[in-house]
């Protein structure tokens, strides 16, 4: 199926791939900035913990760039992951916060921006599962004058 153009593809989906680029980007360029909000605490940060942001960096990019450049069902699968997958980061952050493993300014953030970001993926496959106002079917006038 040929991928839609920008303009007929659901905001909610164009808002959640800037997302993902912007935030993708942002771990897989300069994960240390992020890790000082997560472990404040920790100079330098972790090497692991640089690791695990770039993992998440380009797979956060990549799936940015898959909701850009897929259509038609394959859009809505990707969409239908990214409920899933948002959902998993929510429940994560919300349960750092809980435990307090996290500053709660940065349970607070990363729970919001996840929720944003899960219900964005669930708007949007919905606006994908509903068809568009149907026009009103024309009558065929060239079979009957009267009609």
């Amino acid at each position: 199926m040929a991928t839609p153009p920008p303009a007929d593809r659901p905001v909610p989906a164009r808002l959640l791939a800037g997302i993902r680029l912007v935030n993708g980007a942002a771990g897989l360029l300069t994960p240390e900035l992020l890790i000082r909000r997560f472990d404040p605490g920790r100079e330098p940060p972790s090497a692991a913990a640089v690791y695990a942001f770039r993992l998440f960096g380009i797979r956060t990019v990549l799936l940015g760039l898959d909701l850009l450049g897929h259509g038609g069902d394959r859009l809505r699968a990707d969409l239908l992951e990214g409920i899933l997958i948002h959902g998993s980061d929510t429940v994560t952050a919300a349960t750092l916060g809980v435990r307090g493993q996290v500053p709660p300014r940065t349970a607070v953030l990363t729970t919001l921006v996840s929720a944003v970001n899960t219900a964005l993926a669930a708007t949007a496959a919905v606006t994908l599962r509903t068809p568009p106002p149907s026009t009103p079917a024309r009558r065929d006038r060239s079979r009957c004058g009267r009609c």
